[in-house]
């Protein structure tokens, strides 16, 4: 099916955006997504308005978006929404008066999906900050069986669940990773449908929450948030290691994913069956964490103890580093800062980052697209006045790559600077340094201990359950 010249256009300038914003997207399992027939899309929603463009710029086909009515408000906006195939929805926190508009937007959904194309939504109904998959709303199931049982189960519809993750959604340059489902066949759940009709739709709901979770780090326990990010940060890269001796290597961001979720498994396991260890391993994090926030150390210059002779080495290398990048970052400074103080302005207004970093991406995109697009073509317009074409094309080429590597030049001035006060405590405290040196170990001991008996445990499970089968 044909792709409407204008929703091209704009899934480029929203890619062109993205790619600015993200250091790295990473799509996993592109080769699930049905290239034909009516497909519905239900996504976790980590992070507003940049879940649609994620989705959207990663499918190769058209996605016909579900959206707050709230966005089409505003008449351009309504105009460039309805023409790029987003279809409004009314919530009961949007208007309570008009919900006999969510039977419209059904009804809508299904023309679309009658044509063979494709529709997204996002289930949890909200977007939000935790580490955890929100209770999927039916309303994606009941939309998928109702269509399917008007065509006698023969439309052929199917369910792609997608996983977003984001490795810091409210930083510029970050990463993110979209993980796409194996496809779910609405028609698989519709026997009995007019007389079981609820359960039907609770089992085709369940089936979507299951994969969604199975794609994303999903801590099922919110508490348990801190321990596993806890054991990530000491454990991630022997994991990674571990695994690539095993299975090879992976996209970065899906090795990531996966080992993760294999350490909130863990914890999961352990606090069932051996409390006692979970609770000796808190106590003595909370005293590692204690430390070193006393002396305002990272975990990553515990990782390895500083010499001075490599101090020196470095030292060089990162003053020459300095010296020979500061043209180019003031350079691509002097260009990015009239637009960098709009975008950062517009995300102290419009996103509320202290309550809600969801909305700071897509502040940050939307306004980013705005102020970039005005200033450099502000610059580039008054650098003609004074050169000839040829001249100011080249210079309006260099905008970009100057601003992208004056960003990266100041973060790595500053993870420098860190570096190099981690260190100079860390030589001047020596005793404070083996202790939290030694307490690390001690760490990272408990969770190889608790490793090593978790795989036991499933080594015994299993010789249980084969000695039951034979």
């Amino acid at each position: 099916m044909k792709i409407p010249g204008l929703y091209l256009l704009m899934r480029g300038v929203v890619g062109i955006a993205l790619g600015f914003y993200f250091r790295r997207i990473e799509r996993f399992h592109p080769e699930r997504v049905p290239l034909h027939g009516p497909v519905l899309f239900t996504c976790n929603h980590p992070n507003s308005l940049t879940d649609s463009f994620l989705v959207g710029d990663a499918v190769p086909r058209k996605v016909n978006f579900v959206a707050t009515v709230q966005l089409f408000q505003f008449k351009p906006l309504k105009w460039l929404l309805t023409n790029c195939g987003v279809i409004p929805i009314n919530r009961v926190k949007d208007d309570p008066r008009a919900m006999r508009t969510v039977a419209d937007t059904f009804e809508a959904c299904y023309r679309v999906l009658e044509r063979g194309e494709a529709i997204g939504i996002f289930p949890e109904g909200i977007t939000h900050d935790d580490p955890q998959l929100k209770t999927v709303k039916t309303g994606a199931a009941r939309m998928a069986l109702e269509l399917e049982h008007r065509h006698g189960g023969k439309l052929g519809l199917q369910i792609v669940t997608v996983g977003l993750t984001l490795s810091a959604k409210e930083k510029y340059r970050s990463e993110a990773l979209v993980n796409f489902g194996e496809p779910i066949r609405a028609a698989d759940f519709l026997l009995g449908y007019p007389e079981r009709k609820k359960e039907c739709i609770n089992q085709l709901n369940e089936a979507i929450e299951q994969s969604i979770q199975s794609l994303i780090l999903h801590i099922p326990q919110i508490e348990h948030a801190r321990i596993v990010e806890a054991v990530k940060r000491l454990y991630l890269e022997r994991l990674r290691d571990e695994d690539r001796a095993l299975s090879g290597p992976m996209l970065p961001g899906a090795e990531e994913l996966t080992l993760t979720q294999r350490i909130v498994r863990a914890v999961e396991r352990v606090y069932q069956t051996d409390p006692e260890r979970a609770a000796n391993f808190v106590h003595k994090l909370d005293l590692y964490e204690k430390w070193r926030a006393r002396f305002n150390l990272s975990d990553e210059s515990l990782a390895s103890t500083p010499q001075k002779r490599r101090l020196a080495r470095q030292a060089f290398v990162w003053a020459m580093m300095a010296i020979l990048g500061a043209p180019i970052a003031l350079y691509g400074w002097a260009h990015r800062l009239l637009p960098f103080c709009v975008v950062a302005w517009s995300v102290k207004k419009f996103a509320h980052v202290d309550k809600h970093k969801a909305q700071t991406s897509t502040a940050a995109i939307i306004a980013g697209v705005v102020s970039f697009t005005f200033f450099y073509a502000l610059y580039a317009w008054v650098f003609h006045l004074f050169f000839d074409w040829h001249t100011t094309i080249w210079y309006i080429l260099t905008l970009p790559l100057a601003g992208i590597i004056s960003h990266y030049y100041v973060r790595e001035l500053r993870r420098l600077s860190a570096g190099w006060h981690d260190t100079l405590i860390l030589l001047r405290t020596p005793a404070a340094a083996r202790r939290l040196v030694a307490l690390r170990a001690e760490l990272i001991a408990e969770i190889e201990a608790a490793a090593a008996n978790l795989r036991q445990s499933r080594t015994e499970t299993d010789q249980t359950t084969v000695t039951r089968a034979s």
